[in-house]
């Protein structure tokens, strides 16, 4: 009799399992599909439409950035940067969600040990019997485990993968926004180096100047006033020399904080040899969604609540647990490792929703309308990004045209000084004249230095805009 009972109730506990695995073919859960975005169809603004997928991005920044010093720099910026290293870590958090996500279709198993002590009434049913108290002692191992019969398991587990992938796009983000920061620092520390010299030089032409200026003025040549008005050009310049050393010690203080470092002066190269030999090919603007991480992590943002929205919708269907127990029981505790003391239940449940206080419509509605925020956050990334890479190249055209007229202009307006400063000293000319040759001299040289370093600096926001960087 004890037989026949224990096969029934294996041949049922076996029925409820071969259910189970058959309900779990029934998926009501989507698959994401990318969706082809008409954005990307004319995101760079420029009259030569790119037809190449081949994109600079692609190309390691070791070709892009070939002066040592500057290569030296990232490489320690990618060890040692304190917003790397706190995206790693960022990176870590979401890669044990990723793990937990995975263990979903494992079922849950706990063992614990409890001794259980009662007082009874010496008057009650039980009282009577075990003198008035009881000692219970439980070994008891509990089983659950839900079957995926929708998919929400499926969807959950898709969920994580995707929270990590995106925290992998932040993470290699981090890395490209890092690069172009430390490349345009130094090439800025470059920039301001170059205008220390010429600011140097200039100092040393007007002391020079003073002196002649004064003799003119002994001469009857000049009044007191171009005297005066001498001097206060050589001071101006001097200023202008302490602003631009300042400049200089506070920009080696923002590498240091890039690097991970104490501030410090760093070894750097000058401004003249710098050259990126790279060609600028930008790629068709679908390549973005492959090269640029913020651009990847926003679809995989997407991915994540489309996901979400599938476990949503699974939460309106009914689910179907297996529980079980066993262990031993017994009350005495020198007996309790006996086969008299083992003990087993197994629970098959199905189990629909019906009223909850609409949570879980409140959960679906939510979840569609995350859903619409991530696919308008990703659809603005990408009108961004497109953006950003226009700017660039646009500006590095400008630049590269402007950077032409500014060397005219240069050799113009020095010419003009030159030939102020010899007027001068003839009679010919009056020294206001000279003064504003010297001064228009000066900012020359001071904005085609400029415009050399909006070039470079260019050259590096097309890189980052791109996703260059990373790889």
């Amino acid at each position: 009799m004890k037989s026949t009972t224990k096969y029934k109730f294996i041949s049922k506990t076996a029925l409820v399992v071969v259910v189970a695995f058959t309900l779990q073919s029934c998926f009501v859960a989507k698959d994401y599909e990318r969706t082809e975005f008409k954005e990307t169809e004319a995101l760079y603004r420029t009259d030569n439409l790119p037809t190449d997928s081949i994109s600079m991005a692609n190309v390691s920044w070791k070709t892009i950035f070939t002066d040592n010093y500057l290569e030296q720099y990232i490489n320690e910026g990618l060890q040692s940067n304190l917003d790397i290293r706190i995206a790693i870590q960022q990176l870590a958090a979401a890669e044990a969600y990723a793990k937990q996500g995975k263990a979903g279709y494992l079922p849950t198993l706990d063992v614990g040990a409890k001794l259980t002590h009662q007082e009874l009434s010496k008057n009650s049913q039980f009282g009577s019997f075990f003198n008035g108290s009881l000692d219970q002692y439980d070994i008891t191992a509990n089983l659950s485990w839900e079957a995926d019969i929708w998919g929400k398991i499926r969807s959950n587990k898709r969920a994580t993968q995707a929270a990590y992938m995106q925290s992998v796009s932040g993470h290699q983000a981090v890395k490209t926004q890092l690069i172009s920061s430390i490349a345009n620092t130094y090439y800025n520390l470059l920039a301001l180096d170059a205008q220390l010299a010429v600011t140097k030089k200039t100092i040393e032409t007007r002391e020079s100047s003073v002196e002649t200026i004064k003799a003119l003025k002994d001469a009857g040549n000049v009044t007191q006033v171009a005297v005066d008005q001498n001097i206060a050009q050589y001071n101006s310049a001097r200023a202008l020399k302490v602003d631009l050393e300042t400049a200089i010690f506070k920009t080696e203080n923002t590498l240091s904080i890039l690097l991970g470092k104490a501030p410090q002066n760093f070894k750097r190269t000058s401004l003249d040899v710098q050259d990126i030999a790279t060609d600028l090919t930008v790629g068709v603007p679908s390549t973005l969604l492959s090269n640029r991480p913020d651009v990847m992590a926003a679809e995989y943002g997407l991915i994540q609540s489309f996901e979400l929205t599938n476990v949503a919708r699974s939460s309106f269907y009914p689910s179907l647990t297996l529980t079980a127990s066993g262990g031993f029981q017994s009350l005495e505790l020198d007996q309790l490792i006996d086969a008299n003391s083992l003990f087993a239940n197994i629970i098959g449940g199905l189990t629909q929703p019906l009223f909850n206080q609409r949570k879980l419509r409140t959960q679906k509605e939510v979840a569609l309308a995350q859903q619409e925020q991530s696919l308008l956050q990703f659809k603005k990334t990408l009108l961004v990004a497109g953006s950003e890479v226009s700017n660039a190249l646009y500006t590095y055209n400008a630049e590269t045209e402007k950077y032409e007229y500014r060397q005219k202009q240069v050799e113009a307006l020095r010419r003009a000084e030159l030939n102020s400063e010899e007027l001068l000293k003839n009679g010919y000319a009056n020294y206001l004249d000279l003064l504003t040759a010297r001064e228009s001299a000066l900012n020359a040289e001071l904005s085609i230095i400029d415009s050399k370093l909006q070039q470079l600096t260019s050259i590096v926001n097309l890189y980052e805009a791109l996703g260059g960087g990373w790889r």
